[in-house]
Order: structure tokens, then sequence, then C-alpha cells
């Protein structure tokens, strides 16, 4: 019964995907009006949340069993799981939109760089001071995420190969071959060859402790983990169908869609992050956050452009020149912040202040 009970999240997505099946075309979103479709819309939306907590809980669990950093490498590719399948959603449902890749991309580095590290660090700062980590790990992070991010967000617009912000054949060649060759790479470093700097400094060489979870056996949680993505994946083109109804039904800014996507994958994560900054386990936190921002680009990169390949879909990644802006800067500050030994909640606030600024930006830009 216990194991069953544990398992809803899953039943509920499962059953609600099959109310809409054999609902047909009765509550398609032009049928039923602006209101019921935003009622519905929040009904998916808690949902998929629900079913994506319920990820973040087994790969917990699976962390749990494996030891870092294996643990903060499970929960990062099982919500990149659910970000691919929810841009590819969003791509192919109703009238492509070249940009919705491009704007989750940016939305998800935005909210993980400045919205998470920042409430990370003030949290953290607040509670503890001055909090320590692995400097090698982050920089490790940074060394990835920097060039990748002017490769595929800044690059296609500077360039002239291609018009706008798409990318020149050639060019969506070397995004794919860098993006999972650097992956792969820096897999290999995080995993086999430097796993100790991933680590926190100051354990005593004790393994970094989890949020309080039931644990099973290894194969039960990775079952529970696919069954509780799968509906996330069968509703992410329903949820698509309404969020751009539902945007373009309020007259909102189109770029909210990606963001409304990124705050649902990385909530769950952001939460756990959350909650080690305030255990003082920073350097947890620091592999969640940063390892959601370089697997975006590593492997969202690549999957969507395979994906615009066979479709045909037209992709444009390249960021408008305000965005390119923040998002140096970001990076820039990024770095001055990973770049001593100890954090403090000063540095949180600056991190927050970008993060408010993405979000003006959001409407301003419109």
């Amino acid at each position: 019964m216990t194991s069953l009970k544990s398992e809803l999240p899953s039943l509920t997505g499962f059953a609600v995907f099959a109310a809409f099946i054999l609902s047909g075309d009765v509550l398609k979103p032009a049928e039923i009006g602006i209101v019921p479709s935003l009622l519905l819309l929040a009904v998916i939306f808690v949902t998929v949340m629900w079913c994506a907590f319920s990820v973040v809980r087994h790969a917990e669990c699976l962390a749990t069993l494996f030891g870092e950093p294996f643990g903060t490498l499970i929960l990062t590719l099982a919500v990149i799981g659910i970000e691919v399948a929810l841009i590819v959603a969003v791509m192919l449902s109703g009238d492509a939109v070249p940009t919705m890749a491009r704007n989750t991309m940016f939305s998800v580095v935005m909210i993980v760089l400045n919205g998470l590290v920042g409430m990370c660090l003030l949290a953290g700062g607040l509670r503890h001071r001055n909090q320590t980590y692995n400097l090698q790990g982050a920089n490790a992070f940074l060394s990835v995420l920097v060039p990748l991010a002017i490769f595929a967000l800044v690059l296609p617009r500077i360039t002239h190969s291609a018009p706008g912000g798409e990318l020149s054949p050639l060019q969506s060649v070397f995004d794919v071959s860098m993006s999972l060759l650097l992956y792969g790479v820096f897999l290999a470093i995080q995993t086999v060859t430097h796993s100790d700097i991933f680590r926190q400094p100051d354990n005593d060489g004790h393994e970094e402790g989890h949020h309080p979870v039931v644990v099973r056996s290894i194969p039960f949680h990775i079952v529970g983990l696919l069954a509780s993505l799968l509906p996330i994946i069968l509703l992410s083109k329903k949820l698509a169908l309404y969020v751009e109804f539902g945007i373009e039904g309020l007259g909102a800014p189109l770029a909210l869609s990606g963001f409304i996507v990124a705050a649902l994958v990385l909530m769950p994560e952001g939460l756990s992050a959350l909650q080690a900054a305030r255990e003082n386990k920073l350097q947890r936190a620091v592999n969640i956050c940063l390892g959601s921002a370089v697997a975006t680009i590593g492997l969202t990169v690549p999957a969507v452009l395979l994906v615009g390949w066979v479709t045909g879909l037209k992709i444009e990644l390249g960021l408008e020149p305000a965005e390119i802006i923040l998002l140096v800067l970001t990076l820039f500050i990024s770095l001055l912040t990973f770049g001593s030994k100890a954090t403090n909640y000063l540095q949180g606030a600056v991190h927050l202040a970008l993060f408010a600024a993405y979000v003006m930006m959001i409407f301003d830009l419109s």
C-alpha cells in the first residue's frame, strides 16, 4: 500500500492523459475558450509538476545508493530529459515557433545561474555567513558552460552565414559535435578521473547526505523514475497547446512560454539545491545548479537541432543583442562568484538582481 501511494503522481499523470485522449476534440482550447483553457492548463501544470517531483524523489534515492557525484548527475539528466521532451513538444505543436528552444534554454540558464544560484547563496549565506565548496569543481562546470553558451546562443546572431538567429548547416554540425564532445569529456572528468573535485571539501571523506527518503532497490527506483517521466512526456504536447493558446489569448510576451517551461522543469531541482544550501552543503547546490546549466546547453542544443533536421523545422538559437549582453554579464559575474573558495549572501543578492533584470526584459522586449 505504501509503495502504491508513493507512486500516486505517476498514476495521476496517466489518468489525466487518458482523460484527454478519451475526450477527443471536446477539450481543445479553441473549442472551450480562454478561461476554461487556463483552468485545464493549471491542471496539466500541477500534474506535470507533481510527476516531476516524483522523478526527483526517485533520483534522490538513486543518488543515495550511488553517492556523489553520480547522485546529482542522475538528477540532472532526469530533469534534462523532461526539458527536452517539453521543448520538442512545444516545437511540434501548432505553428512551430522558431525561437521556442532558444527562449527555453536562455530561460534555464538565467533561472539557474541567477535565480537558483542567487537564492542558494542568499539563503545559505544568511544562515551560515560564509560557505565553502570545491573551487576546482565549479571551475570545471564554468569552463565548459562559457564556450558552449557562446557557441550556441551568441555566434548564430553575430555571424552572417544564416539569416537572423538561425544556424548554417556547418554551424549546426559544429554545435552538435562540440556540445556532445565537450559534455562527454566533462562527464569523464566528473565521474571517472576527477570525481573528488565535485565533493564537499570539508566532509572528512564522508559522502554528502541527501534529503531523507525511503530508499528501496536500484531496479525499483529506475522503474519508478521512468514511470514518472512517461506521463510528463505524454502530457507535454497538451501542455504546449494550452500554453500557446493562453499566451496568445492574454496577449502575453512570446518569450514567457520559454520561461514557463523552464520554471516547470527546474522547480523540483531548484528546491533540492536550495535545501542543500540551507544545510550548508554548498557543493551539492553548486553541482545541481551549474550541472543543469551545462547539461542544458550540452544536451538540449544537439537534441533540438537534430529534431529540426528530421522535421524540417526552422530553429533560431541566436539571442537578441540585449539578451546577449545579459548572458555575457551573467557568465562574467558567475566567474567572479566562483572565483574564490567561499561565498556570502552579497553575491546571492547580485545574482538575484540579474535575475530581476531578466524578468523585466521578458516584458520590455515584447
